[in-house]
């Protein structure tokens, strides 16, 4: 897929079951701040899906749907759980505000480090970028302003929760030039992780841009109730193209913060690690979506 300025906004439906989704995260751990947002369009109505984390600590965990839209309606269009967002320059620079009241709330701008990398998979297609983070959060009285990594994704299509049980995404932002975009998703009837389909993505911030990983591997231990713990990665590539010569780079992290929120039939461990790789170490976001 070739990514393009157009795909900025929400796509058009493509029959039942067909989402849009705009996806915001950060982590700074000199202050403390850890955040994801997500606001979407289904069924011609808006939602959104705000965690808020600050000293470790669930500050706001807020979920909204069924948001009335018009015909036609853009991102800055919809009002959900709280949340707003624009898009400033497409492919960019965006905003993204939440207001939770007493619980806390931010208001941020990301610009982009580097060009979008593709992913798709579990019924899903979409871009991701690494980003620059701006602006401030409030929380427990205090206002705190922050200046960290993190990303933004847009992705959309129809998922299949008939056809699958587990999805995981992974991003570790570990300095301006160098982050992991990973997922896995398992299907239905499968047990372990030995049979989900994984992809990821070298973000390097060379001038060859986004660098697909041949042959991804993703393992991660769990507590007594299912949530992710400790992660670990191997990301085997080709050297020049030559198939035959591959290396892996391995990277790994253990969670700082996390919360889970129930969405009906599915449930959302959403987390926050520390990662290291190359000697290099940073923060990420680590969420497991599965069927109820």
């Amino acid at each position: 897929m070739t990514i393009t300025p157009d795909l900025e906004a929400p796509r058009p439906a493509a029959g039942p079951g067909f989402a849009d989704a705009v996806t915001f995260s950060f982590g700074d751990e000199r202050t403390g701040c850890f955040g994801l947002a997500r606001v979407g369009i289904a069924d011609g109505s808006g939602s959104g899906l705000t965690l808020l984390f600050v000293d470790r600590e669930t500050a706001a965990a807020a979920a909204e749907g069924g948001a009335a839209l018009e015909e036609g309606a853009g991102w800055e269009d919809v009002r959900a759980g709280g949340l707003s967002t624009t898009v400033e320059a497409p492919l960019e620079r965006w905003t993204i505000a939440f207001d939770g009241g007493a619980d806390g709330a931010f208001a941020l701008t990301f610009e982009a480090i580097g060009a979008p990398a593709a992913v798709s998979g579990g019924g899903m297609e979409g871009y991701e970028q690494l980003c620059r983070v701006r602006g401030v959060v409030r929380a427990g009285g205090r206002e705190l302003r922050i200046e960290c990594l993190g990303q933004r994704g847009h992705s959309w299509g129809a998922p299949d929760w008939e056809r699958l049980t587990l999805a995981r995404t992974l991003g570790a932002w570990l300095d301006p030039a160098l982050a992991v975009v990973l997922s896995a998703f398992r299907p239905a009837g499968a047990s372990d992780h030995e049979h989900e389909l994984v992809q990821a993505t070298l973000l390097e911030g060379t001038p060859a841009g986004p660098v697909a990983v041949e042959d991804p591997r993703l393992s991660t231990a769990y507590d007594e109730e299912g949530r992710q713990r400790r992660a670990g990665w191997e990301l085997w590539l080709a050297v020049d193209g030559d198939e035959d010569a591959v290396y892996p780079r391995r990277g790994a992290g253990e969670v700082l913060c996390g919360t889970s929120l129930d969405l009906g039939r599915l449930r959302l461990d959403g987390a926050f690690f520390r990662f290291r790789m190359d000697g290099r170490e940073g923060v990420g976001r680590y969420d497991v979506l599965r069927r109820v």
